[in-house]
């Protein structure tokens, strides 16, 4: 185990050590020319025994989709609607999509459904954050999971049989205005905060379209003055995103995640001279309980006499030094030497954190 986690710390070395060259597009992005989210409520139908039964909400919603063909349940009336199901349906929006195309969507259900395998949703819209109905979803469900309940009450489940999906279930009934043609500037937006990146982003596009052409407004935006009409900026993007730059070493960074014991090191990051030592205490306690029996004619009573056992042992490591300017294939060296757990590393690297011996951001996630 800790031979694995060495090699994948090794690994990391020759991944983040040396600068490269990124495309521009994969830093950012350019603001506006974003997706937008979809919601909508929904029907699923023809379920074979598995939908809502008679939840209130799953009852209105098959009044209401029923309404539309003009029938209409009688008041009072709470049919048990085992085949039907209340569903949320999910969509994204790409940029500078057109009414007529089409969309993947997502189905879970809202209630108390077992599984939505084989079921349809019915027609339902799809709206914006602004309320407005942005697209129109129907279809097919295509459900991974499955969900078996037996007579005695046993239960089996594979995957998630309550959620599904309907490629290209949702057509897009209207377009959302970007304002990409408006406005004399376009504002490019990195992923990540880096003020070297954006200084390099925006030199190499006023090498590109000549000097002043592109301004850092702070780390994480550049601002580029933008030529007149839809063809002229498409056509200037496309150049803009097809740049490459020598992006910027990133930040010394150690990321512990306190759940799984899992530590990942970047290759910024570096150690100041410092002496480590890693000890094992294991504590170990034998029980041997024991019967007694009481004497011939003496009325005892038989009890049980416990007998413990304690040891303790510990495994001591000599202590061993770390240079100064210990880059992370020195570090990987050392945890193997040592060979420690990644729950005690992180230990490790807390202490050497508190002794300033440690050039880096510690991030516990």
């Amino acid at each position: 185990m800790m031979r694995l986690f060495a090699l994948f710390l090794a690994t990391l070395v020759a991944i983040a050590a040396p600068a490269h060259a990124e495309r521009v597009k994969d830093l950012g992005q350019f603001q506006g020319l974003r997706a937008n989210q979809l919601t909508g409520y929904g029907v699923v139908v023809g379920l074979a025994g598995t939908g809502d039964d008679s939840l209130v909400y799953a009852t209105q919603g098959v009044q209401g989709a029923v309404s539309r063909f003009g029938l209409t349940i009688p008041p009072g009336v709470n049919p048990s609607l085992k085949n039907a199901a209340a569903v949320m349906v999910t969509a994204e929006l790409p940029p500078f999509a057109k009414p007529g195309q089409r969309l993947d969507i997502t189905v879970s259900a809202l209630g108390k459904a077992k599984s939505l395998r084989g079921g349809t949703l019915v027609m339902a819209p799809l709206y914006g954050a602004d309320g407005r109905i942005y697209a129109m979803a129907q279809g097919n469900l295509v459900v991974g999971g499955l969900g078996v309940d037996a007579a005695d009450g046993s239960k089996l489940s594979i995957n998630i049989p309550s959620a599904g999906r309907i490629e290209g279930g949702a057509t897009v009934e209207r377009a959302v205005d970007t304002g990409f043609t408006a406005g004399e500037h376009l504002n490019f937006n990195l992923h990540q905060f880096d003020a070297t990146n954006a200084g390099r982003i925006a030199d190499a596009i006023d090498r590109t379209f000549g000097t002043g052409t592109a301004f850092v407004l702070d780390g994480a935006t550049v601002q580029i003055r933008a030529a007149q009409g839809g063809d002229a900026r498409t056509r200037m993007i496309a150049l803009i995103e097809a740049l490459d730059i020598e992006a910027a070493q990133p930040r010394a960074r150690i990321i512990v995640n306190a759940r799984t014991g899992t530590v990942v090191i970047n290759g910024a990051v570096r150690v100041g001279p410092a002496a480590v030592t890693h000890g094992k205490l294991t504590v170990r306690v034998d029980e041997t309980p024991a019967v007694v029996q009481p004497a011939p004619f003496s009325r005892g009573e038989t009890t049980v006499e416990q007998a413990s056992d304690i040891k303790v042992e510990e495994a001591g490591t000599p202590a061993f030094l770390i240079g100064g300017g210990a880059k992370l294939s020195d570090i990987v060296d050392a945890i193997n030497r040592i060979g420690v757990p990644p729950g005690d590393l992180v230990a490790i690297l807390e202490a050497l954190d508190q002794a300033g011996a440690l050039t880096a951001e510690l991030v516990i996630i």
